[in-house]
């Protein structure tokens, strides 16, 4: 979830999911969109998640409304690898202030990315595509604990090039720092 499209993608779900009214998914096209994103977290949260979409406007879509307080939203399919995401409300929040260039809330947020994620700087927050000096790393399926570093990266490995089949903060030292942790 670092290219610049899922970037725009992500800050418009942060803050814009409640501004657009659900349309039912009604086309083969929604259909697949929603299938995509509920690859994101197991079953149990998916199937009651809201599910929403980057229209081709720009604008977030709803294609299902939800109730357990997680959004999902399927993969982007220019960047290079799956990446569809869910989070919960306070993950939401961490993402908003992550692209806003805000300082995140004061919370813990859970992500799942069960599909896997693409390739990002472990480094720069902001890198849209691998440099020389970025650390660019590839994830596979992982769950994400945001917010509230002090809480919840503490003793985990803080390198720019860590191992991504173990448990790594990415971001270290920056204020978006947050736990990765493979599930496979």
């Amino acid at each position: 979830m670092r290219s610049a499209t899922v970037v725009a993608s992500v800050l418009l779900l942060s803050g814009a999911v409640r501004a657009y009214a659900a349309a039912p998914a009604s086309s083969a096209s929604d259909q697949s969109l929603i299938a995509s994103a509920m690859k994101a977290a197991p079953a149990a949260i998916s199937k009651n998640a809201t599910i929403v979409a980057m229209g081709a406007d720009g604008k977030m879509r709803t294609l299902r409304e939800g109730k357990n307080g997680f959004t999902c939203m399927p993969d982007n399919p220019e960047t290079p690898g799956p990446d569809p995401m869910c989070a919960d409300k306070n993950a939401m929040e961490w993402v908003g202030a992550w692209v806003a260039h805000k300082n995140p809330p004061d919370k813990v947020g859970f992500m799942y990315m069960l599909a896997g994620g693409t390739d990002a700087s472990n480094t720069d927050p902001y890198a849209t595509k691998p440099a020389a000096n970025n650390h660019w790393v590839s994830t596979g399926p992982h769950v994400m604990m945001v917010g509230q570093p002090s809480r919840i990266t503490v003793g985990y490995p803080r390198s720019a090039d860590p191992n991504t089949k173990e448990p790594y903060v990415m971001w270290p030292s920056t204020p978006y720092e947050h736990l990765m942790l493979p599930v496979k």
